[in-house]
């Protein structure tokens, strides 16, 4: 099972403030466990919403770019993991060990080809499958 946590912006990280060499460390620290659990896919920080943009589509499929900053910065991401662990508990479990002294996270399931049911026909799930491949082969992931 795949997961997405998603570290919630303050309104110190929408300012531009930087992390400090201690929590720099710690989440290091932090990082190298899921690395060496064999969990973390990936894991990176975003740049405040200020250096962002926003894609608005409308029925018509006509484009509008907004761009940031952006309001609510409790609906702000500041930045993920993706986790592939065997549960819900297990993610959870390494969730409740992040370095964080405040703030939120939001934890998602990541869907897979068999959630579709039979939407994802065996034409699709070659498809998918080629993807991911290539997309492996690219990046050397």
């Amino acid at each position: 099972m795949r997961f997405m946590v998603i570290v919630k912006a303050s309104e110190a990280s929408e300012n531009g403030a930087m992390p400090t060499e201690q929590e720099l460390t710690e989440m290091g620290a932090y990082n190298e466990e899921l690395v060496k659990a064999g969990v973390m896919l990936a894991g990176e920080g975003l740049h405040p919403s200020s250096r962002g943009f926003r894609v608005r589509f409308d029925a018509d499929r006509k484009t509008t770019v907004v761009d940031g900053p952006f309001a609510e910065t409790k609906e702000l991401i500041a930045g993920y993991w993706i986790l592939q662990v065997s549960s819900r508990e297990e993610v959870e479990q390494w969730v409740r060990r992040a370095p964080f002294r405040e703030g939120e996270v939001e934890v998602r399931q990541v869907f897979e080809s068999d959630d579709f049911g039979d939407a994802m026909t065996p034409e699709l799930r070659e498809q998918e499958d080629r993807m991911r491949a290539t997309v492996e082969q690219q990046h050397g992931s």
